[in-house]
């Protein structure tokens, strides 16, 4: 089973680096020159936080998603408010007192800086390769991260308050990713992220509550943690059976009516993926590839390259 995942991803792999438009920007070899150790310096400081607490690996994948998906990969999501200059997307409903990870992002980027001799190493890079050493390091598969990114001199807060949201249907969740140009299938593969973390009551209530598509055993141990009212922050775990495991458990919950959050079991309630999410369920090596395939789609999203955006020295602030 090992040995055929691998070998998935690798072909999945080997075709994303044929040359397109984006990937002639980046490079994997971009720092072998300036900043030759930046991929052992992030996943050792990655190993070593999620040792210390499994949870962040989730943390820093949601960062990277709620990243990329605004105005592409360019570490807007890591800028502080500072009027007039930055309307902060830390501020946007679905980011505010919930996106975390920005202290990790802070200490990578300063061991990274200190190896190399100053500020070389863009923030955006930094959190792409954080974002798929996490995984890794949770059971994931891994994927090639091209680099040579730079940073954003602005944020997007007005875009950041429409990232897909978890009270979505599966016709709104479709055109969210298409938008940006993400098949079905890529959403659907993205999706199981949710396969590690912790989603916060609020999220998730009115499905607990009135939702007719989850399972009655579910919901009554899940309203233990989530009343009717008060305990918006309660936490519950994405995957009730593996939280801090990447898999295809995810999908498997899908088919039995598990699905914490609406977005999550709308994959899988009559419509035009449930046939994606079936085949995930039963074959982990496809999910595997194609998330792998996804994530490095969502990894080349609209980098900024050459002399456009700026190397920020603090990951929270422009130069």
């Amino acid at each position: 089973m090992a040995a055929t995942r691998c070998l998935s991803v690798a072909l999945v792999l080997a075709s994303l680096l044929l040359p397109s438009p984006v990937n002639a920007q980046l490079s994997v070899s971009f720092y072998n020159q300036t900043c030759p150790s930046v991929f052992d310096i992030v996943k050792s400081t990655v190993r070593s936080a999620i040792n210390r607490e499994k949870r962040i690996g989730a943390s820093i994948l949601r960062l990277f998603f709620h990243d990329c998906f605004v105005s592409g990969c360019d570490a807007g999501v890591l800028l502080d408010d500072d009027p007039p200059r930055i309307d902060s997307e830390k501020k946007a409903r679905p980011n505010a007192n919930s996106l975390r990870g920005f202290e990790l992002i802070d200490k990578i980027k300063s061991a990274v800086d200190k190896a190399c001799a100053g500020p070389v190493v863009s923030c955006a890079d930094v959190l792409a390769i954080a974002a798929r050493d996490s995984v890794v390091e949770l059971g994931g598969p891994s994927w090639s991260v091209p680099l040579g990114r730079r940073d954003a001199r602005t944020a997007n807060k007005a875009a950041a308050e429409n990232l897909p949201s978890p009270f979505a249907d599966l016709a709104t969740l479709t055109k969210n990713f298409t938008d940006k140009g993400f098949t079905a299938r890529d959403m659907v593969a993205l999706s199981g992220a949710h396969s590690i973390g912790v989603a916060r009551c609020s999220l998730f209530r009115e499905h607990l509550y009135n939702g007719s598509n989850l399972e009655t055993q579910v919901a009554s141990d899940r309203k233990s943690n989530c009343p009717r009212s008060g305990g918006d922050d309660n936490m519950s775990s994405m995957d009730h059976q593996s939280p801090n495991r990447f898999g295809n458990n995810y999908y498997q919950a899908l088919l039995q009516r598990r699905g914490l959050l609406r977005s999550d079991q709308e994959l899988f309630n009559g419509g035009a993926v449930d046939d994606i999410v079936t085949t995930y369920s039963k074959d982990s090596d496809r999910f595997y590839a194609d998330f792998a395939s996804a994530m490095e789609k969502m990894s080349n999203m609209n980098p900024l390259t050459g002399s456009k955006g700026e190397i920020r020295k603090d990951c929270k602030k422009l130069n």
